[in-house]
């Protein structure tokens, strides 16, 4: 039987590219395509974004939580829901530093909220960024970046969820996706002018 293979699985740009030991944890062996698995992961993500609807608890900013959401929205179709990666990729932090580096950011985050360091908007956006730079997951973590980004907007500050994607496929090769991944770009250099803009603000 056809199976899903690393010739098939094309991510688009800025995506983190899975090695085969990786691919080896996709639940479903049937499927051949990305469009299929594509699929599965937003019926997914919708069960986790219900998960997260329904929390209460304000430790947000645990690594623990942050673990258990990458599980909730990913794990009905990856076995390593929830791990980090270990391995290393053509982005994301090494490895051995991501429970460090996550720690710190989490830790920063809380840090901002407490001390209004940021406006809102500016804080989740910069949260979001943060994450999506330590890619402390072997998949997903663009997508659990901007939740976690959503989740500040909403939990913690009360406001309502950043709209990234303009009505446009952010996980597809569309102008709206080259423009969040030249925005990344231009954040690794210290320039969040252009991520803030993607959202439809700007920095002060």
């Amino acid at each position: 039987m056809a199976r899903l293979t690393l010739k098939n699985f094309k991510e688009p740009e800025g995506a983190t590219p899975l090695d085969p030991d990786e691919l080896e944890g996709l639940k479903f062996k049937h499927i051949t395509t990305r469009g299929e698995l594509d699929h599965l992961e937003q019926a997914n993500i919708q069960e986790g974004l219900q998960w997260l609807a329904r929390q209460k608890t304000t430790a947000f900013f645990s690594v623990n939580f942050a673990r258990q959401l990458h599980q909730k929205l990913f794990g009905q179709v990856w076995l390593w829901a929830r791990a980090f990666r270990q391995t290393g990729k053509n982005i994301g932090v090494d490895p051995a530093q991501i429970d460090v580096q996550l720690s710190r950011v989490l830790d920063d985050a809380r840090y901002w909220v407490e001390h209004m360091t940021y406006e809102p908007l500016e804080a989740a956006v910069r949260f979001h960024y943060r994450l999506a730079f330590i890619h402390p997951f072997p998949n997903g973590n663009g997508r659990f970046a901007r939740i976690m980004g959503d989740m500040m907007m909403e939990k913690v500050f009360g406001l309502p969820a950043i709209d990234w994607t303009a009505g446009a496929d952010l996980q597809a090769i569309t102008d709206r996706r080259k423009q969040y991944i030249a925005a990344l770009r231009a954040a690794d250099r210290g320039d969040f002018d252009l991520l803030m803009a993607f959202v439809g603000s700007a920095t002060t």
